[in-house]
């Protein structure tokens, strides 16, 4: 992970010129290109909307013909019959209310889903890179909070706009039909509303882009600070207050932009709350004009107040729907900038089929260069080395030498930036990342344990696993005595991160469940160096039970736990400056020899 303290001042990020032309630049049309796969329901939506909206409008002519005929006439008959009708009306739109909200909402949830699925799955194929660079805090907010924030506009904004746009249309034209010089005053409102409620939307979409990076920056200090490695820090560190602070500052913060974001252009909107208070006055008043007296019906005049009152309603909603659209451009710009990431190490557009069984072991690496993104020092120079199937290779030299770097080549975790490696006479590039998954197995000094059962932590690497086979798998690692000693047995929690188990014994686990998958190349990196003498012999019965028959490449500190490699290459500076065994290079008194003594 980045260094915490370069990234942001302690707590605040800073925002590059890239995030904010990101917010910018999101298409409307590729946020309207989600909803496709759900025309159909979403014509249905229009359709309901359409038909409730002007079902809805027959209300205001039943309610003018009870004022103007039925209660003056005293006709009984036909006032039941208008009343009735009202109440139809009243119910019918309820029960398409009812099947508008159940479409759309699950047409917004569909998509929510396959918005969170795409991420998490275009996450997963980011290279190891993408990960050591960037806050782990900061993808799970994209994730959760910037996916989480769009959850209304998705599932209501479609059905929103078709269904205040239809009452809107259906309004006005029913009004016009009542009076058209009553239908002038009222909508003499309208230019200024959408110019108020323009400015409003860019206020709030910057403001929402503001509140997310917040957003993301406090679920940093959350991660970072609440982990089992990040409490145990602070413990040790006594860095406890800060971190709160910490975290008061950012919430504080948040505080503030929440306030801002809710209360962003209400003074105008109240503004045009009064103006849309004023129209009912205004229209009495033009209708007790001198020029109009006789013309308007007291029943087409109430008929009309209760269209007017009924079309500001939506036209605001219209407007507001608009804001909302253009504050969740700030969202969708964070979640796209995302699913943009090119995958730096992909599967090959034509792959190469592999059978695992088949597969020997033969790796080859050949003039093979690598830079880290960003470096302008190359790490891994010119590396030529030959693997048979079946032997062990043992890298070692000072840190930082690029065995590491190897070693993820070899798994490709990296690609390199120059020359090949081949697996049996196949270029990795060329494979399937899956397939590679199941031939090279790595063991690293980090060993990382699922917040799950221990069967569940081995079954990771096999999920159709039989629990014979994953028993089978501990016996060989050498773990299987100490499982079934615990309370739970293999139905034991391990914790997160594993930290109920001893340092040995996570290894031992990790053996377990490489064993499982059984690889046919092996690359153990580091695996025994942060272990005691006594645990590091048993690790390396398992690891010497795991390495039989295989192709392993092994990277250590501890010389003595690769002198019985068949072949060592030393490396400095990136580049293989030795190669031999053990005994050879010890007489060639050169490297090696150095760093055996």
């Amino acid at each position: 992970m980045e260094d915490i303290s370069s990234g942001r001042d302690r707590g605040r990020h800073t925002v590059s010129p890239a995030e904010k032309a990101q917010a910018r630049q999101v298409s409307l049309r590729r946020v309207g290109g989600l909803f496709r796969a759900h025309r159909g329901a979403l014509g249905a939506v229009t359709a309901i909307i359409v038909a409730s909206s002007v079902l809805a409008m027959a209300s205001p002519f039943l309610l003018r013909a009870v004022i103007d005929r039925a209660l003056p006439e005293r006709d009984l008959d036909l006032l039941v019959r208008l009343v009735l009708g009202m109440v139809a009306v009243a119910a019918v739109t309820a029960v398409l209310g009812v099947v508008q909200t159940w479409i759309s909402t699950r047409v917004g949830q569909q998509v929510m889903h396959r918005l969170r699925t795409d991420l998490f799955a275009h996450l997963q194929r980011q290279s190891l890179a993408f990960f050591t660079r960037t806050r782990a805090g900061e993808v799970q907010s994209r994730i959760t909070n910037d996916i989480g924030g769009m959850q209304s506009v998705v599932t209501s904004t479609a059905t929103g706009i078709a269904s205040n746009l239809t009452t809107v249309v259906a309004t006005a034209a029913a009004m016009a039909a009542l009076s058209w010089r009553l239908s002038l005053v009222s909508l003499v409102v309208l230019p200024p509303a959408i110019w108020l409620t323009r400015r409003v939307a860019r206020l709030r979409r910057e403001i929402t882009n503001r509140r997310q990076r917040e957003l993301a920056d406090l679920a940093v200090t959350v991660e970072e600070g609440l982990s089992v490695s990040g409490v145990r820090l602070a413990k040790t560190l006594g860095t406890g207050p800060v971190l709160t602070e910490r975290f008061t500052a950012s919430s504080t913060r948040l505080v503030d932009l929440e306030l801002r974001a809710e209360l962003a252009g209400r003074w105008r909107m109240a503004t045009m709350t009064i103006i849309f208070a004023a129209i009912p006055a205004v229209i009495y008043l033009s209708a007790g004009l001198p020029g109009a007296a006789g013309t308007l019906s007291i029943g087409t005049l109430v008929a009309f107040t209760a269209l007017q009152g009924n079309l500001f309603r939506p036209l605001m909603g219209l407007l507001n729907v608009g804001v909302s659209v253009t504050a969740s451009l700030a969202l969708f710009g964070r979640v796209f900038e995302y699913l943009d990431l090119p995958v730096e190490v992909a599967d090959p557009a034509e792959p190469v089929s592999l059978d695992p069984d088949r597969v020997r072991g033969h790796l080859r690496f050949t003039g093979v260069t690598f830079s880290y993104p960003g470096s302008d020092t190359a790490t891994v120079v010119g590396v030529d080395l030959d693997v048979p199937a079946g032997s062990s290779l043992a890298l070692v030299g000072e840190t930082g030498s690029g065995k590491s770097t190897l070693a993820a080549l070899a798994s490709r975790l990296h690609d390199p930036t120059g020359g090949r490696i081949t697996l049996d006479g196949v270029d990795l590039r060329d494979l399937r990342l899956a397939d590679l998954a199941r031939v090279v197995g790595v063991v690293s000094q980090e060993t990382y344990l699922l917040h799950t059962t221990v069967r569940e932590n081995l079954r990771y690497a096999r999920p159709d696993a039989t629990d014979a086979q994953i028993e089978d798998a501990a016996r060989a690692a050498q773990i299987h005595d100490l499982i079934v000693g615990l309370p739970d047995g293999y139905d034991t929690v391990v914790g997160s991160r594993g930290h109920r188990f001893s340092g040995g014994e996570k290894q031992r686990l990790a053996i377990a469940r490489t064993l499982l998958r059984d690889p046919r190349v092996l690359v153990l990196d580091e695996a025994t160096s942060a272990l005691d003498t006594e645990t590091e012999r048993a690790v390396q019965r398992a690891f010497d039970r795991l390495a039989r028959g295989r192709t392993v490449i092994t990277i250590a500190h501890r010389l003595s736990t690769v002198r019985d490699a068949d072949r060592i290459a030393v490396l400095d500076h990136g580049r293989v400056v030795e190669t031999g065994t053990h005994d050879a290079l010890l007489e060639r008194a050169g490297r090696y020899a150095l760093l055996a003594g």
